[in-house]
Order: structure tokens, then sequence, then C-alpha cells
């Protein structure tokens, strides 16, 4: 039986072909590669001296932060931390007197 380029229903003749695509630049796999950037982005963040906070907002609050970080040429992680400490700043303030 000859081999014919297109047919591709006989698999074992194609085993050890090289399919066209994206080279596979890193041996692990984009799930293992994921898990190392993510636990690379805490250390960097640790050594930054910044701890993860979740926060879970409505819609309105969101679309409010985005545009008034849009507006400040900032991220709203900063503008949140800006707000933060501003309140916080306050807040001490009240507890002296």
């Amino acid at each position: 039986m000859a081999k014919e380029q297109t047919d591709r229903t006989t698999l074992d003749l194609f085993a050890n072909e090289r399919r066209p695509g994206r080279p596979k630049t890193n041996p692990l796999s984009r799930d293992e590669q994921l898990r190392i950037n993510k636990r690379n982005q805490l250390k960097r963040d640790k050594s930054n001296g910044l701890k993860r906070v979740e926060l879970k907002l409505n819609n309105d609050a969101v679309d409010a932060l985005n545009e008034l970080a849009d507006a400040r040429n900032m991220s709203r992680s900063e503008l949140i931390e800006e707000i933060l400490m501003q309140q916080l700043a306050v807040l001490h303030g009240q507890e002296r007197d």
C-alpha cells in the first residue's frame, strides 16, 4: 500500500511526521507554566512588600473605579490603595480626637 500525503486515516504511517504549527519552546505544559508564573509573581509581590487582598464589588462600583483610574492615569489597584490610605488617615485622625 502506498503512502498518500493527503491520507490521514492511517495514523501509524504519519506518527513520526512533524505537523506544522507553533513550535514548542518550553518543555512544560501550559498549565505548569501558568503555575510557575503565578508563583514567581507572588514572590515578586512579596519582595516588593505587597500582599494580595480579594475584593468583590458590584459592576457600578467597578465601572466608577475604572473611569476614575483612567482619568487619573493610574491603575485601578493603585486608585483603590490611594482611597483606602486616605480613608485610613481620616479614621486614624478621628481616633485621636
